[in-house]
């Protein structure tokens, strides 16, 4: 069974700093891409930052480029978002996702998301 356990956010001022992490269980972690998605109030889920299964590959949304960096440990079956230089605009419920196939069918799994609010 497919988890995704998202955990480190909370309230900072612009400009802080947070990592978040998600731990995955259930899959092959280290052949999959993971993939960091959010949502503000009244906005559509947006993407964030993926990296695939090695690591070798990561891109982002222009708006987050050069602030957050996404990164990942696949000894700890763990995929993390540090986010730097933080703006009130960041604010969102951040979501871990990760499609996995099975069987030849990919099912799209996300973890309980966990709330980041930048704000003075």
């Amino acid at each position: 069974q497919v988890q995704l356990v998202e955990s480190g956010g909370g309230l900072v001022q612009p400009g802080g700093s947070l990592r978040l992490s998600c731990a995955a269980s259930g899959f092959t972690f280290s052949e999959n891409i993971m993939i960091w998605q959010r949502e503000a109030p009244g906005k559509e889920r947006e993407l964030v930052a993926f990296i695939t299964g090695t690591g070798e590959t990561t891109n982002y949304r222009n708006s987050v480029k050069g602030r957050f960096t996404i990164s990942r440990d696949n000894a700890k079956n763990t995929v993390y978002l540090q986010m730097n230089s933080l703006k009130p605009e960041d604010t969102a419920v951040y979501y871990c996702y990760a499609p996995v196939s099975s069987g030849g069918i990919i099912g799209g799994y996300w973890g309980q998301g966990t709330q980041v609010t930048v704000s003075a």
